[in-house]
């Protein structure tokens, strides 16, 4: 088992040269909206899971989920190769990729925050008219003791 400093350097490393590699060397058109967000090692810094996020949103393009993940799988032998040549390490780890779903669960999570914060305003806005049922305050009145028979 590697050292947990070691395994968070490499893998910062390995998502740095991947990053670039997509930038600069990878010539397929279906990865240029392809962000790596993550890399988790294993302990034995043998496989490196690469985590992904295709974006198109904010170019009004829907995101190719699909067509990123094969063009991913296509490029990682030559994405291998160049984590072994900038790592300098003894055994390249293998790569996998995955679709990262932090920003989809992100979207999901302010859409319900909204909704809540939508009903709250509601239930402010009845509460805000509303008189007690019965008595203005029918515990702070004095009461009178009862009388014993």
């Amino acid at each position: 088992m590697a050292d947990p400093a070691r395994a968070r350097k490499l893998a910062k490393r390995i998502k740095q040269i991947v990053a670039s590699a997509l930038e600069h060397e990878v010539k397929d058109p279906r990865l240029t909206l392809v962000t790596i967000t993550d890399v988790k090692l294993t302990g034995d810094l043998q496989d490196a899971t690469l985590f992904y996020t295709v974006f198109g949103e904010a170019l009004n393009v829907p995101p190719d989920v699909k067509g990123a993940a094969a063009a991913l799988e296509s490029a990682k032998g030559v994405l291998r190769s160049l984590v072994g040549q900038g790592t300098g390490v003894r055994f390249t780890p293998t790569l996998t990729f995955v679709a990262d779903t932090v920003p989809e669960t992100a979207k999901h999570i302010d859409d319900l925050l909204a909704k809540a914060k939508e009903a709250d305003e509601e239930v402010a806005r009845i509460a805000n008219g509303a008189k007690p049922a019965g008595e203005a305050d029918p515990y702070r009145a004095p009461r009178e003791p009862e009388l014993e028979d």
